[in-house]
């Protein structure tokens, strides 16, 4: 990723409540949405700040302080059942990586709508 931005990865964990109902689809999606390219189906994200808008997107660990929109907000009621984990540094999402995926797992490809996210 060129640009003004360092291109990250980070680890996203659907936990099971999110998998019993339904919602991988959903979370999914709105990383997608964002401009994120899935790069191994145990789904982590790579782009831009990716990390931080990571946590962005599914919203604060306890649902009762995540905003409007975010993924907790919108599928939670409670901390112990928050559907997601997400990586909160680079550091730490470079470890789970490391612990979930093998090195040949992860792919690097660009998108042919990287131009218009990214203003490349």
């Amino acid at each position: 990723m060129s640009g003004n931005g360092i291109t990250e990865r980070t680890f996203i964990c659907i936990k099971p409540d999110g998998v019993q109902r339904g919602l991988v689809g959903e979370i999914i999606k709105r990383f997608e949405q964002k401009g994120y390219r899935m790069v191994a189906m145990k789904f982590m994200q790579e782009g831009f700040n990716a990390v931080k808008t990571g946590w962005v997107i599914l919203g604060e660990t306890n649902p009762v302080d995540a905003r409007p929109g975010t993924i907790r907000e919108d599928f939670c009621v409670q901390v112990g059942r928050n559907i997601c984990h997400g990586s909160d540094s680079v550091e730490s999402a470079k470890k789970e990586i490391n612990l979930w995926f093998k090195p040949e797992e992860l792919i690097s490809y660009t998108s042919c709508a990287n131009e218009w996210i990214e203003g490349n």
